[in-house]
Parts: C-alpha cells; structure tokens; sequence
C-alpha cells in the first residue's frame, strides 16, 4: 500500500490537484508535484527567502556576536559570511526539490529509507516547532512592549501576562489563514511584503540609527579569531541550518527547466541581505549597550531608543516581519508532519503544529527567565543533528539525479526505499555516528551553568563551537564510504 498525501493508505491520492489558484486552499500534501505543474521560477524563492528573514529575529543574534567579544565590523563579516554561505546550502538542497517535486524530508526517504527517515524527520519537525515558538514568543514581545508604549503596562510578559496571551493569539491567528492556504498564496504574501514591509523597516531603522551611542559602539574591541569562527558558527546554527532541512519545500514547484545555480543565488542572496541588515543592526545594539544580552525582552533597546510613536510602529513592523518567517515555518512543519506519519490533510497538520507551538510560547513567555539564553541553547543543540543529515543529503545528491514519485509514498515492504527492514543503515548509521562524536565536543549552556559538558569539548573544535561542521562533515564522509556507490541505484 502506498501512503497518499494525509498519511493514509491507499493505491491512489483523495485528494483532488493542487491547481494553483490564488483563492483556493492547497489540497496537495507530500506527494511529488506533476510536471505539468511544475512552473515555478528562482525569482519567487528570492522573495520567498527574503521575506522570511526579514524579521527582528535577527537582532539577538547580532547581540550574540557582541556577546563573543566581536566588534561591530567583525559582526557584519561574520554575519555576510554565516548567512550567505548557510543559505547556499538551502540553495543546494532546493535542488533536490526541482529534481523529485517533494517536500526536503519526503525526498530524505530515498536516502533514509522509509523507516529509517523517521529519525531526521522528527529533529526536523522539532526544529520547525522551536522556530516558531520563538516567533511567536518574540512577536508576543513586540505586542507587549507596544502596549507598555502607549498605557503604561508592564513591559515584559511575565508582568503583563493577558497582553502576551493576546498577542500569542493574534499572531497564531494570522499565521494560520496565510499557512493554511498554502503555496499560492505564500508566493503572493511574500512578494509583496518584502518590497512594502521591507522598506518600512529600512526607514524605522535608521531612526533608531540616529539614537545609537555610536561613542561606545567605537569602544567595543575586537575579537580574535576564534571568536570570529564561533560567530559563523553560532550565525550559520541560527539562521540557514535552521531552514536547510526545508530547502526542497517550496521549491517543488520550480520548472524542471530551471539550473541549479540560480536556485543557490535566490536562496542565498534572498536570505542573506535582510540578515545581514538585522544581525548587523544587533550587533550595534549589543555594543551599544550591554546591558541588552541580559534582558528578559529583546526589543527593550528600542523601545527604549526611539520616540514613542516610532517605536510603536517598529513594534508592528517587527511582528509583521515575524508573521512572514512564521508562516512559511508552519507550512514546511505540517509537510514534515505528514511525512513523519500524521493522517490528516496538510491543513489539518498546520493547525497541530500550530496548536503545539502555541503552548510553547506562553511557557516560554511566562515561565522561562530570560530571552537568550534559552534561544541560543535552541540553536546550537539542533544544529548537530541538521548538519549532519545536511552532509548526507548532500553528498546522496552526487550521484542521484531523480528520485521514484512511487516510491516515495510506498511504507510497504515492496516499496524501492525500504532497504533492509525499512531502513538504510549506510545513512542513519552515517547520521548517528556523527551526531554522537560532534556531541563530544559540545557544550550546553543556557545559563551560568552548563548542563553538558562533553569530554571533547575543551579542544579547538568544541571551544570554537565547530561541532555542527564536524557533524556535516563526518556524516557525509561516512556516508561517502559506505553508501554513495549504491545511491546511483536506489532511485
């Protein structure tokens, strides 16, 4: 039996074409897009990527960058090199998306096996969910820190807790009338929004550019070059790894026509230029002020910097910028979801991923201390785990031109991408190997004391924070010893 796109099993999908229509809700779930519709183009993934990433997300982690000792200029090198360069990636293995018409864990089953994929699907999802937990909480922030503006309020959650639940809900709302509908609509959505919103940013913050102590900005010394590869690091973990798994999402739809090349440029250019502004605009915070690292709500500098009316309308356009990476979030998590094996419609899977995620930012908001800590915890812990399937997925794509429509929904035992028992051990061996030496050299710390400390951890790749590449790396060499001579076949 062949599994259709709610999870269910059946020889043939229920569910009628996705035909595109801007109004219509997409009914398609994981099942590789028909060539015949296949006519997207790289220029639409550029606004998709932009739009994303234009969000004030990036402001904590130009403030981490400051927290490594940089300075400022060193920040906007490590941001252009970290955000380009992971985004490249996702560039990469949107690739795969041209190539096989499915969602990126879908495609994982070719690699995986169909059992075996189950492993890197769950991080994925859990990565997904986190991310928009910490949409959601910080866009909940701006709906505080607003509302504290314009009545006097408390100016965190935890001191105006009604005001938090109710930005939750609105912004949980909004999401998900743009996810639900689905690709059509989100092409739509973040075209538009990246000129209109994207040029109300740039205003907003060049007022609050004015208000910067650009006096103790200068003070700020420079870093050494460790400092420097932990900041790619920590900006390669917080930005593209986080979306790499995604890749092949939206990119389904692209014309079998298109080359790879401007598939990787959309993706990286598209990303990294809003990243670029915000991390950079963090930073200059951070080393503005350092007192910044340390506060419970990240959006605190501005409202403190800026005129009130300004500030409010940076507040909106930050929960705005926020609504744009969340929603396209929300839609690869209910894709992830039926992939992992959920049997609903894909619209169905949003609004559980939506539910889960919902919860999880009222405790982040009203139980958790701080912002930070806990947000940089996030990152780095799953970065291991997407690096490492990132290097498999990679190097599985040297030899493997296509991938079987059929096959990638076939859970049975006649299916091409069983393998050996529903799993292919030359890959999730590949993975967990990996991700149990990078944990060697790990660290956790989302406060003053560490949690973990791997006996590793004290050499140049733990302290440097390099474990995510050791785990790209190592798994797709493992990988490329014991699996690639049988990739070509496994199609």
């Amino acid at each position: 039996m062949s599994e259709t796109p709610t999870g269910s099993t059946a020889a043939k999908p229920l569910e009628p074409p996705q035909t595109g229509a801007l109004g219509a809700v997409e009914q398609r779930g994981i099942e590789p897009v028909p060539v015949a519709e296949r006519r997207g183009n790289p220029m639409q993934l550029f606004w998709v990527w932009f739009a994303a990433n234009i969000s004030v997300v990036g402001m904590p982690l130009g403030v981490s960058l400051v927290a490594l000792d940089l300075s400022v200029w060193q920040a906007l090198i490590v941001a252009v090199i970290g955000a380009f360069g992971s985004f490249a990636v996702v560039g990469l293995i949107s690739v795969a998306g041209r190539r096989g018409g499915a969602p990126s864990l879908t495609l994982s089953r070719a690699v995986f096996g169909t059992r075996g994929n189950a492993g890197p699907t769950a991080i994925a999802l859990v990565s997904r969910l986190g991310w928009e937990t910490v949409n959601t909480s910080t866009a909940a922030l701006a709906i505080v820190t607003s509302v504290s503006l314009l009545t006097g309020t408390g100016e965190d959650a935890k001191s105006a807790p009604l005001v938090a639940v109710a930005g939750v809900a609105l912004f949980v709302g909004f999401t998900v009338a743009v996810s639900g509908m689905g690709h059509a609509v989100i092409l739509v959505v973040q075209k538009w929004s990246t000129w209109i919103f994207g040029a109300v940013n740039l205003l907003l913050l060049a007022f609050l550019v004015v208000n910067i102590d650009w006096a103790e900005v200068g003070r700020t010394p420079s870093g050494g070059l460790a400092a420097v590869l932990t900041g790619i690091g920590t900006i390669v973990a917080g930005t593209g790894i986080g979306w790499a798994n995604s890749g092949a999402d939206m990119a389904r739809y692209q014309a079998p026509t298109v080359r790879a090349l401007p598939l990787v440029m959309s993706a990286a250019a598209g990303a990294g230029i809003p990243l670029v502004v915000m991390i950079g605009m963090g930073s200059v915070l951070g080393a503005s002020d350092p007192a910044i690292a340390t506060a419970a709500n990240p959006l605190d500098a501005i409202r403190d910097s800026l005129p009130t009316w300004i500030a409010v309308g940076y507040m909106v356009i930050s929960f705005i910028g926020l609504l744009l990476s969340n929603h396209l979030s929300v839609y690869s998590a209910g894709l992830t979801t039926l992939t992992l094996g959920l049997r609903v419609k894909r619209v169905y899977a949003v609004i559980v991923d939506v539910v889960i995620t919902t919860i999880g930012s009222l405790l982040f908001l009203l139980v958790a201390d701080g912002f930070y800590g806990p947000f940089t915890t996030f990152i780095s812990l799953l970065a291991v785990p997407i690096s490492a399937w990132v290097g498999i997925f990679l190097v599985d794509m040297i030899r493997r031109r296509d991938y079987d429509p059929e096959a990638l929904l076939d859970l049975s035992r006649r299916g091409a991408y069983y393998y050996t028992g529903g799993v292919r051990w030359s890959a999730l061996g590949s993975w967990l190997a990996a991700i149990v030496v990078a944990a060697l050299f790990m660290q956790v710390t989302p406060g003053d004391v560490p949690l973990y400390t791997g006996p590793m951890y004290d050499t140049w790749i733990g302290t440097n924070g390099m474990s995510w590449i050791l785990a790209a790396g190592l798994g797709g060499l493992l990988y490329a010893v014991f699996g690639l001579r049988s990739a070509a076949g496994a199609k």
